[in-house]
């Protein structure tokens, strides 16, 4: 979604950085550092970044909601147990994480306890855990999507299925367009990035998750209007 946006005439991305991590980890910099990551020549064009962070921090929300008034997001979600599992993956690779994913799951709780506290009553305080290590509470995307609607308003922000765009990108894309306001100008080449190829989730492992995601993916519902691509 980021490069189709990026091709897209009307819009200029972020330089430098795909995501520039200032509502969540930078935020003491100042508003005239997250500017400078933006094109000078933007005029009559949308600009835009892609952090996802932003939607799991405590306190992004309402720095952005104060910020940019005038901001619109737009939210991709995934089948939240691969998320999890790529998400797993990924900080293994980085040297963010030294367990095995079940191991991890099993130590979310306690690596989490009292870090959103933390954050809130500290702005300045970055918490290892809290960023790199809720495989589960990321995925439980109804809780942070209702905070930011009752933030912004649902009007503002676009939520997006993952399975959907990966699946059929055109209509897809197209919903994107319409929400930002934006011309159609013709189709990008629509690839997929980021694939990391992994060992299968352990079967028992994987229905353990799915119970533990249930009762949030029927509440994305109502933000989706159609149920998850992962429960169909």
């Amino acid at each position: 979604m980021y490069r189709a946006l990026s091709s897209h005439p009307a819009v200029r991305k972020a330089v430098l950085h795909k995501g520039v991590h200032y509502f969540d980890m930078n935020y003491e910099r100042g508003i005239g550092w997250y500017r400078a990551h933006f094109p000078l020549a933007a005029a009559g064009r949308l600009t835009f970044e892609s952090s996802p962070y932003y939607m799991f921090h405590p306190l992004a929300a309402e720095r952005i909601a104060a910020d940019l008034p005038g901001v619109k997001l737009i939210v991709l979600v995934r089948d939240p147990v691969e998320r999890a599992y790529s998400a797993h993956a990924h900080e293994l690779a980085r040297g963010f994480e030294t367990e095995s994913f079940e191991r991890a799951i099993e130590l979310e709780p306690a690596r989490l306890d009292g870090e959103a506290e933390r954050i809130t009553a500290s702005p300045g305080y970055l918490s290892h855990s809290h960023q790199h290590h809720a495989y589960l509470a990321r995925g439980q995307y109804v809780e942070q999507l209702d905070r930011l609607g009752r933030m912004f308003g649902p009007d503002r922000i676009h939520v997006v299925d993952s399975g959907d765009f990966f699946g059929k990108p055109e209509p897809v894309y197209d919903s994107v367009l319409e929400f930002l306001g934006l011309p159609e100008r013709g189709y990008p080449a629509f690839e997929r990035h980021n694939a990391r190829p992994r060992s299968p989730i352990p079967g028992g492992l994987r229905a353990k998750l799915d119970e533990h995601f249930l009762p949030f993916d029927e509440r994305l519902v109502s933000w989706l209007d159609r149920v998850p691509s992962w429960r169909r």
